[in-house]
């Protein structure tokens, strides 16, 4: 699969609207941007076509109107952008960015309750040998001081 250029915080906004409410206007996407902060219109027209430019989001002509939809599941670009997040941030340390996560806002019942499934999951699909290669170089370090 190729790799799509990553979308800019806005861009990510724009396409969680098309996500949530499906193929839509620039000027509904404009109404529906999640932070709230008043935009020009040609600034998301600009942002939908840059989107389309990067392979984000496909526009149909419908009238006069140019509609955008996501052209890929919400999913996949955010699995990618978590990713980056992950390594970026954490140094690749998942533990760690879940814990800031939690950390950072609260969770409703609905949602402790699918995060709850998902780490049980997620426990039993963990690899085994994932803890043995990170106790090894902590065993290298130990026999190092050792020899010294």
């Amino acid at each position: 699969m190729i790799r799509l250029a990553q979308p800019s915080s806005l861009e990510l906004q724009a396409l969680s609207v098309l996500w949530h409410y499906g193929p839509s206007t620039v000027a509904t996407v404009l109404e529906a941007l999640p932070d709230g902060k008043e935009r020009a219109y040609t600034t998301v027209l600009t942002v939908m076509q840059n989107l389309e430019k990067k392979g984000h989001v496909r526009r149909v002509k419908e009238g006069r109107a140019h509609v955008y939809e996501a052209a890929h599941p919400q999913k996949s670009v955010v699995s990618e952008a978590v990713e980056d997040f992950v390594i970026n941030t954490f140094g690749g340390r998942l533990g760690e960015a879940i814990m800031a996560l939690l950390g950072s806002g609260s969770l409703n019942a609905e949602e402790k309750e699918a995060v709850s499934k998902h780490l049980k999951i997620s426990k039993t699909l963990a690899p085994k040998k994932a803890n043995k290669v990170a106790a090894k170089p902590a065993a290298k370090k130990a026999a190092t001081k050792k020899k010294r």
